[in-house]
């Protein structure tokens, strides 16, 4: 719940927010291997993460939120994944869904926020289901795969194709649902991001009200029907940009964490040769090239953001190549991040492979992530190099 101190003064310094993200390191850490038993983000974790009103950070004020930027956002995603990548990585999609709750009609944020709002929403946005046009909204049935965090959420929101009626190409949409309407199935039994508990969701044929829809066209217009009472600049930004790089700023910060641990472990390690790591140069360049590497994405997304702001106040919208190379630069972050990390694992030798070291899991995490649809940055790049090429882009989700 948003705490007292809030309450009074409003919306906290951009300081104090990331300083309570960074406050709460040692205590995910801790738990990151008894999330990975568990399959899901420890209750505690979520309790902390609410007290510290992380995830009202894009929320709207006028339902209890910080609306502060997506520098913001993303710095304290970034601290998050110093201490655990799942928990970065659920933060990363559910906590950008209060943004996308300001696009749609004020009905639905009634619905979701009106009596809680602290309320948090899950997500499975790959257009998996179909639905059909009825009289004042839509049915819709379907099973979606990967809503992480579903289990600790009461609503989600899911991608769908609906039929045009007339023989032209489907339109895809994004629905909300409340928990009543879909079933949670626990699938996720897999070799890294264990606690993001990515669950499927089923939809069997039920009615959703045209409030709670919205177009992917609109999405990427940058329109939608809550725009009319949310006025920040902050509800003009691009969908695709805000939501890719929740996905990917979380390896970037996992990779921080790894780095950080190498270095303390690397201290005191002694090979079995005799050398100490810390004297040995093929080690020290791995932590320098990281170090650099690391430096040069989180500088490039800020950068990216300082850009995309100062369009949407100016009210416009970003040149189309501009927006595929932002989304480019966000999808390769994972790819070098796993292959960076593959390097320090290697490096810290056989030691590294006890289970009471952090770099075995941190390694799988970031695999687990590279599979994302979202960090699939040959497909991205592919789009960005067509384009370039006089093509059409037929990426909406930019």
């Amino acid at each position: 719940m948003q705490r007292a101190s809030d309450l009074a003064t409003g919306v906290p310094e951009t300081a104090v927010i990331i300083a309570r993200a960074r406050a709460l390191i040692p205590a995910l850490a801790a738990r990151s291997r008894e999330g990975r038993r568990q399959r899901r983000i420890p209750d505690e974790t979520i309790a902390d993460m609410q007290r510290a009103g992380l995830f009202r950070v894009l929320q709207p004020k006028r339902w209890g939120g910080y609306e502060m930027d997506l520098h913001t956002f993303y710095d304290v995603e970034l601290a998050l994944g110093e201490s655990d990548m799942s928990t970065a990585w659920i933060y990363g999609v559910s906590g950008v869904h209060p943004w996308f709750m300001a696009l749609l009609d004020d009905r639905a944020a009634q619905e979701v926020w009106g009596e809680d709002p602290s309320v948090l929403i899950c997500s499975s946005l790959m257009p998996a289901g179909r639905a059909s046009a009825v009289a004042g909204g839509y049915r819709l049935s379907g099973c979606w795969r990967y809503a992480s965090c579903c289990e600790h959420c009461d609503w989600a929101l899911l991608g769908a194709l609906v039929a045009s009626g007339n023989g032209g190409a489907p339109e895809g949409r994004i629905f909300l649902l409340p928990r009543k309407d879909y079933a949670s199935i626990d699938t996720w039994h897999v070799a890294g991001l264990q606690a993001t508990g990515s669950w499927d969701i089923v939809v069997d044929d039920v009615f959703v009200p045209a409030y709670r829809s919205q177009s992917m066209l609109d999405n990427f217009r940058l329109k939608g029907p809550g725009q009319a009472l949310n006025t920040s600049s902050l509800y003009r930004l691009p969908f695709g940009q805000i939501f890719v790089r929740g996905i990917s700023a979380a390896a970037l910060g996992a990779l921080q964490g790894m780095l950080n641990a190498f270095l303390d472990y690397g201290k005191a390690r002694v090979t079995r040769a005799g050398g100490r790591s810390a004297e040995n140069p093929f080690v020290q360049l791995v932590c320098a090239e990281t170090a650099a590497a690391i430096d040069e994405m989180t500088n490039t997304l800020h950068r990216n953001l300082r850009n995309l702001h100062a369009y949407a106040r100016a009210g416009e919208m970003p040149p189309l190549e501009e927006r595929l190379r932002y989304k480019f630069q966000s999808t390769e972050v994972t790819e070098r991040c796993t292959l960076l990390a593959a390097r320090i694992f290697k490096a810290a030798g056989a030691g590294g492979l006890s289970d009471e070291l952090p770099f075995g899991g941190i390694l799988a995490d970031l695999m687990a992530g590279r599979q994302h649809i979202s960090n699939q940055y040959e497909h991205v790049g592919s789009s960005w190099g067509g384009v370039m090429f006089g093509l059409e882009n037929k990426d909406l989700m930019l």
